[in-house]
C-alpha cells in the first residue's frame, strides 16, 4: 500500500515530460494529454482512498531516496498520507480536472496555449509532492515548484506590462515566505539533530521532550512557520498580493488563487500543528492574525469594483476564518471549511466573466439602490474612513514597500559607484585574503573564525542588494549574483564539519548555470540594446535564448532539486545555532537573489517589445 502513493506523483511527472515534446500547434494532442493525465491521477487517488478507507485509514510513510548524504548530513525526499493529504489531494485533483476540461476551449487559439498546459501540469506536480510531503525538504521542492509556476501563470499574457510587474511582486512576497520556511528548517536541524520527518511530529513525548529543553527555539520555528504560511496564504500584512495575482487567465486565477495555492499556507499549519499545538503564545498569535485578516479583507472587498478582486478578498477573509479555526484545534472543521472555500471560490471565478454581463444588463434595465448596511449604523466619519481606507486596501501595498523594498533600494543605491572592473579589482584581493585567513591556522587568527563567517555573508548580501537595484548593466547584476554564492560558500567554510566535497557540489550548480547564463547575456548584447531599465520583451525574437536563461535563473537561484537546492540546504545544515548573522544574511541573500533572477529575466525577456514594429498591447488582461 505504501508504495502506491509514488503514482500520484508519478503520473503528472509523465505527463508533464510527454506534453513538452507535443509541437505549440498541436492543441488537442496538448490538451488530451493533461485532460488524462489529471484524469489518470483523480480515478487513482480516489481508488486509492478507497482501499485505505477500507483498511482501516493507517498512517502511511515511505522514505523515499537519498538525494544527497554526506557524514553529518543526510538530503531525504520522504512521503506522508494521512486525513489532511486524503482531503487537499481529493480536492486538487477535482479541482484541476475542472480547470484542465474548462481550459481546453477557454485558451481556443491562444498563442501560449502549450506553455499553459505545461505549467499546469507543473504545478499540480508541485502541488502533490507538497501535498505528500513527509518532510521539510520534500515540502520545500513543492513549495518552490508552486512558486514558479505563479510567476509564469500572472505573467502568461507576457507581452503586456501589468501581467509582468505583477507577476514580480507574487513572486517578491512568496519569496519572504520561503525566507520562514528555510529559517525553520535550519532552526530544526539544531533542536532535532536530524531531517525531521512529520511521522515524528506527531510523537507527543519526543516533541515535548524536545521543547522543554529548547522553548525558545521552538516559539522561533513556530514563529516561522507562521510567516510562510501566512505569506502563502495571502494574510496580514501580505494581503495585497492576491488580487495583483489575477492578471493571469480566468482557469490559473482559479486554480492558484481561488482553491489549491492560496491555502497550501493552512496545509502547512495542520502539518505542523502537532509541534504548535501546546505553545498557547504562538496559537493566540496565529487566531488574532486570521481575525485581523478576515475583518479587513471583508471590508475590502466591499468596495473591490473587480469582481475578480471581490472574490479574491473574500477567500482571504475565510482563509483568515480557517487560519482561527486551526489555532483553537478544530482540525476536521478547518479541513471541511478548506474543501468548500475552495470549490466555491472555483465556481465563482470561472463564472465571472458571464455573471459580470448579466449584472450589466440586470443593472442597466432594473437599477435598485443597496439596502441599508451594517455601516450605515457608525457614525459618519468613522463609516467613510472606513470607506477610504478600505478603497486604498489600508495602504497595504505601501507598507510593504516602505518597510521592505525601498530600504533595499536605498542600500543597493549606495553602492553605484561599482562598475564591472571595480568590482572584480574589489573582490579578487578580499576573497584571496577570506581564502587566507581560512587556510591560516594561527591560534591568534583562529580566535577571531567566530565573526568572519558573519563578516563574509554580509558582504554577499550586499552583492544580492546591489543587484537587486541595478538599472544599468545585466551582466553587472548576473556578476553579482554569481559573487554572492561565492561568498555564502567561504563563510560556511570557516564551520568545522563543512567538508571541500560539500562545497565543490554546491559550487558544481552555481558554476553552471553561471557561465550559461553570462554566455545568453553575452548573445544577446552582441544583436540587442539591453538594460534594466525598462521591460524589452526579447521572448518574441529570441525565443531559445529566453529560454535557455530562464533556465540558468531557476539553476543560480536554486530551484528544486538542482546542485544549487541541494548546496542550501547543506549550507543551512552547517550554520551553528548561535549565528544568527549568518543565518539571516544566508536566508536573506537566497530570497533576494531569486528575486533579482526573476525580475532580470523578467526586464530582459517579458513584457512589451522596445521596437516599434510589434502590435502595442494592452497594459492589462
Amino acid at each position: 500500500m505504501v508504495s502506491i502513493i509514488q503514482l500520484f506523483i508519478f503520473i503528472p511527472l509523465l505527463g508533464l515530460i510527454i506534453s513538452l515534446f507535443i509541437p505549440a500547434k498541436k492543441e488537442s494532442a496538448l490538451s488530451w494529454v493533461a485532460f488524462l493525465t489529471v484524469g489518470i491521477n483523480l480515478l487513482s487517488v480516489v481508488a486509492f482512498v478507497i482501499y485505505w478507507l477500507l483498511n482501516q485509514y493507517p498512517v502511511l510513510n515511505l522514505k523515499e531516496v537519498d538525494i544527497f548524504k554526506s557524514k553529518e548530513y543526510e538530503f531525504l525526499l520522504d512521503l506522508y498520507f494521512d486525513k489532511i493529504t486524503v482531503v487537499y489531494l481529493l480536492v486538487g485533483s477535482f479541482i484541476t480536472f475542472l480547470i484542465t476540461i474548462y481550459s481546453r476551449y477557454y485558451l481556443h487559439r491562444e498563442s501560449g496555449y502549450k506553455r499553459f498546459f505545461n505549467t499546469i501540469l507543473f504545478f499540480y506536480l508541485g502541488y502533490n509532492i507538497a501535498i505528500l510531503s513527509g518532510n521539510f525538504e520534500t515540502l520545500f521542492i513543492g513549495w518552490e515548484i508552486l512558486g514558479i509556476c505563479s510567476f509564469l501563470l500572472i505573467s502568461f499574457y507576457r507581452d503586456r506590462y501589468l501581467p509582468v510587474k505583477n507577476a514580480i511582486k507574487v513572486f517578491s512576497v512568496y519569496r519572504i515566505g520561503d525566507v520562514g520556511l528555510i529559517l525553520a528548517m535550519w532552526a530544526s536541524h539544531h533542536l532535532w539533530h536530524e531531517n525531521i520527518t512529520f511521522l515524528k511530529l506527531n510523537n507527543y513525548e519526543l516533541v515535548h521532550e524536545h521543547l522543554l529543553s529548547h522553548s525558545y527555539t521552538g516559539v522561533f520555528i513556530s514563529l516561522m512557520i507562521l510567516v510562510a504560511a501566512a505569506a502563502k496564504s495571502a494574510q496580514l500584512p501580505f494581503s495585497s498580493w492576491l488580487p495583483r495575482a489575477m492578471e493571469g487567465p480566468t482557469p490559473s486565477s482559479a486554480i492558484f488563487y481561488g482553491s489549491l495555492s492560496v491555502h497550501l499556507g493552512v496545509f502547512l499549519l495542520l502539518r505542523t500543528y502537532p509541534f504548535w499545538e501546546h505553545q498557547i503564545s504562538v496559537r493566540v498569535l496565529i487566531a488574532l492574525l486570521g481575525l485581523a485578516t478576515s475583518i479587513v479583507a471583508s471590508l475590502i472587498a466591499r468596495v473591490q469594483s473587480s469582481v475578480k478582486s471581490q472574490i479574491a478578498y473574500a477567500s482571504v477573509a475565510q482563509i483568515g476564518i480557517i487560519f482561527i479555526e486551526i489555532a483553537l484545534g478544530f482540525e476536521k472543521f478547518a479541513l471541511f471549511h478548506f474543501a468548500g472555500n475552495a470549490f466555491f471560490r472555483t465556481y465563482q471565478l470561472l463564472v465571472s466573466p458571464s455573471v459580470v454581463s448579466y449584472m450589466i444588463r440586470e443593472q442597466f434595465y432594473n437599477f435598485e439602490p443597496h439596502q441599508h448596511t451594517f455601516e450605515d449604523s457608525l457614525p459618519k466619519k468613522i463609516e467613510y474612513s472606513i470607506f477610504q481606507l478600505s478603497l486604498k486596501e489600508w495602504n497595504l501595498e505601501l507598507f510593504m514597500n516602505y518597510i521592505v523594498w525601498r530600504p533595499l533600494k536605498d542600500v543597493g543605491r549606495k553602492l553605484d559607484f561599482l562598475t564591472v572592473n571595480r568590482l572584480l579589482l574589489l573582490f579578487i584581493p578580499a576573497y584571496v585574503i577570506g581564502l587566507i585567513f581560512l587556510f591560516m591556522s594561527d591560534s591568534s587568527v583562529n580566535q577571531h573564525h567566530e565573526y568572519l563567517p558573519g563578516l563574509f555573508a554580509l558582504i554577499g548580501l550586499l552583492m544580492i542588494i546591489k543587484s537587486y537595484s541595478e538599472r544599468k548593466s545585466p551582466l553587472m547584476s548576473w556578476l553579482l549574483l554569481i559573487m554572492n554564492h561565492l561568498w555564502i560558500a567561504l563563510a560556511i567554510s570557516f564551520n568545522e564539519k563543512f567538508e571541500l566535497e560539500e562545497v565543490l557540489f554546491y559550487l558544481s550548480g552555481v558554476a553552471i548555470s553561471g557561465i550559461i547564463g553570462y554566455w545568453v547575456l553575452n548573445r544577446l548584447k552582441s544583436f540587442e540594446a539591453i538594460d534594466l531599465e525598462q521591460f524589452h520583451g526579447h521572448s518574441f525574437e529570441h525565443p531559445k535564448l529566453a529560454l535557455v536563461f530562464l533556465l540558468s535563473c531557476l539553476g543560480l537561484a536554486g530551484f528544486p532539486i538542482t546542485p544549487t537546492f541541494i548546496g542550501l540546504d547543506l549550507v543551512f545544515s552547517h550554520i551553528h545555532e548561535n549565528q544568527f548573522v549568518l543565518a539571516y544574511a544566508a536566508a536573506s541573500s537566497f530570497i533576494l537573489a531569486g528575486i533579482s533572477l526573476i525580475r532580470l529575466y523578467s526586464r530582459l525577456f517579458l513584457g512589451p517589445h522596445v521596437k516599434t514594429y510589434h502590435e502595442t498591447p494592452y497594459k492589462s488582461s
